[in-house]
């Protein structure tokens, strides 16, 4: 008796993606066929067999070997909002660049953007997949951009399980002794020697021969077992690999296990080597405390002779696999590459001055890698500042500088940070800078700044900021070079000449104009210190803008005056540099 009456009823996009498929099929019979009846897959999805003729696709050195016909099964999900995807039924093609898990063809690297379901159809997807078929067998695929292939082109990730942070390279050493230090409850760092204080946990770190294109399994046996002798290699050849080292992981394993606490996982980060060269990809896997107590055992049973068979472990011992972030700088491009922000990579940055615009500025410059900051301000975080500056609720009371600190180790702890409290860092500090940004709008430290730019050695970069009194929606950043004589303030009040004097800049005589009544902001009532207006929104922005600028010229040294308008200012030009002219006017 037929249960047809039991079977989920396609939804309305499968239907109108199968009509599409047997379209195509009618119009090209000699080049592609529907194969039997679709079958239901997983939460809905639909999977259909095609069969294109590949025979006519030219087949080069290297290239992806294909036969006069080859079955592809594309699964197609109950709505356009999941992906499409397309594999084959058997292992020829694993290892090779684009093939995920031995047999799924990766022939969009970001199918949300590359493939639009809804108007390009199915028809799209065929063409895109015999494109894919006909770059493969020409052998025009780059190994070495192929994401993950060294592991079957997967991500390993266990839900709940905590991410692994790398950050260095390591020994290279094919069996090697790390320590996980714990950062937080989701977060482990890995280090080659244990921390002063203690609490690591120990974890062997194994590079093993070869890839593993159809991945690492899900259990310890499977991953043993890919390792030495994967199915792919019994398919190809009579023998299995020369290389046996499933008994060296498991005693490794378990010596580092008997090294940690009762009752606790045991982790182990592989090394796997990728088909195009380079630096390894690591793996991060964790045996839960059953199996890791396991181990433990063999390893007090069989004491200073230790050596595990891989036979005698339980085929059911689950693996999980932890997210790895893999910051090690062989394989990772900042995401700032490029950008004129770069220019702070690896400097030693002060931002005095930690109010609307400088804690705002510290932040981008950590962010951009910079190796050292000194925050100073003699000012206390209070709640009415939380409006526009980079604070929290928990800062209020606090010193400004203090706070600001705390906040940049959270965004990067890999930077020093030092604090002043006072206005001015001590002399000491001055002579390892490598910017000084002054954001105090005090006119005493940019005579300071001057004098600084007018002593006979060479100088720090020194820039001012500043924004309007009205809005908070203008920049103004001056910028003294190394081998400039004059300081901030001089190049500000030159280019204040320029500007007042041209009409078409009218949008920024403010910044040079005695503040109207009403433009300053009396935050409280009594005896309060005027301030600007502007919102966090506003100041982040001219701030980031007016970073970005002093950036560039962190590349490129120059002197002068950068005038920024957000998009919303009441006025144009949004940008316009005044280079600084150092040739005293002419009386």
């Amino acid at each position: 008796m037929s249960n047809s009456k039991n079977r989920p009823t396609p939804t309305d996009w499968q239907k109108q993606s199968l009509a599409e498929l047997r379209g195509a099929a009618a119009e090209q019979p000699d080049v592609l066929r529907l194969v039997g009846v679709p079958a239901r897959g997983r939460n809905g999805a639909l999977r259909v067999t095609l069969r294109l003729h590949t025979g006519s696709l030219a087949i080069a050195d290297g290239g992806l070997v294909l036969q006069e016909h080859e079955e592809f099964v594309l699964t197609l999900p109950a709505s356009p909002l999941s992906t499409t995807t397309v594999e084959v039924e058997h292992w020829r093609f694993a290892g090779y660049p684009h093939v995920l898990q031995g047999c799924q063809l990766c022939i969009f690297l970001d199918p949300a953007r590359e493939w639009d379901p809804l108007r390009g159809g199915m028809r799209a997807y065929l063409n895109r997949l015999w494109s894919w078929l006909r770059d493969a067998a020409a052998g025009q695929f780059d190994a070495s951009k192929a994401m993950y292939h060294a592991v079957g082109g997967v991500l390993h990730r266990t839900p709940g399980t905590p991410t692994l942070v790398v950050r260095i390279p390591g020994p290279d050493r094919r069996i090697q002794t790390g320590y996980l230090i714990v950062r937080t409850e989701q977060r482990l760092d890995l280090a080659y020697s244990p921390p002063p204080e203690g609490g690591a946990v120990r974890v062997p770190v194994v590079t093993i021969a070869g890839a593993l294109p159809l991945g690492a399994g899900n259990t310890l046996a499977e991953l043993l077992t890919y390792v030495d002798n994967p199915p792919i290699e019994r398919q190809r050849r009579s023998s299995p690999q020369a290389v046996a080292q499933s008994s060296a992981i498991l005693t490794t394993l378990a010596a580092s296990a008997a090294r940690n606490p009762d009752g606790s996982p045991q982790y182990l980060i592989l090394a796997v080597p990728h088909p195009a060269g380079g630096p390894p990809h690591l793996l991060g896997a964790r045996l839960p405390a059953p199996a890791a107590d396991a181990l433990r055992r063999m390893a007090h049973e069989q004491g200073s002779a230790l050596d595990i068979d891989a036979s005698n472990i339980r085929s059911d011992l689950l693996i999980e696999w932890c997210p790895v972030s893999d910051e090690r700088p062989a394989v990772t491009t900042r995401r700032d590459d490029g950008s004129p922000i770069g220019g702070f990579f690896g400097k030693h940055v002060h931002v005095w001055g930690c109010g609307g615009l400088g804690s705002w500025i510290a932040e981008f410059v950590v962010r951009a890698g910079a190796s050292q900051v000194t925050v100073c301000d003699p000012g206390t975080v209070t709640g009415g500042l939380l409006v526009r500056q980079n604070y929290v609720e928990a800062d209020v009371g606090a010193s400004k500088a203090q706070a600001l600190a705390r906040r940049l180790r959270a965004v990067n702890d890999t930077v020093a940070v030092q604090v002043h409290d006072g206005t001015l860092p001590d002399a000491a500090a001055l002579a390892t800078a490598d910017v000084i940004i002054d954001a105090t709008v005090s006119l005493a430290v940019g005579h300071i700044l001057g004098q600084l730019a007018a002593s006979e050695e060479p100088h720090p970069v020194l820039a001012q900021v500043a924004t309007d009194t009205r809005t908070g929606t203008l920049g103004l950043l001056s910028v003294s070079a190394p081998n400039t004589a004059h300081g901030p303030n001089s190049i500000d009040t030159a280019a204040g000449q320029i500007v007042l004097g041209d009409p078409a800049l009218e949008i920024y005589h403010r910044l040079w104009q005695d503040t109207p009544d009403g433009d300053e902001l009396v935050p409280t009532r009594g005896c309060s210190v005027p301030t600007f207006h502007g919102s966090s929104a506003d100041l982040a922005a001219v701030a980031g803008t007016l970073t970005t600028f002093l950036g560039m010229h962190l590349i490129t040294p120059g002197s002068g005056t950068h005038l920024i308008a957000l998009p919303h200012a009441a006025g144009s030009p949004h940008h316009r540099f005044l280079p600084h002219d150092p040739t005293p006017a002419t009386p």
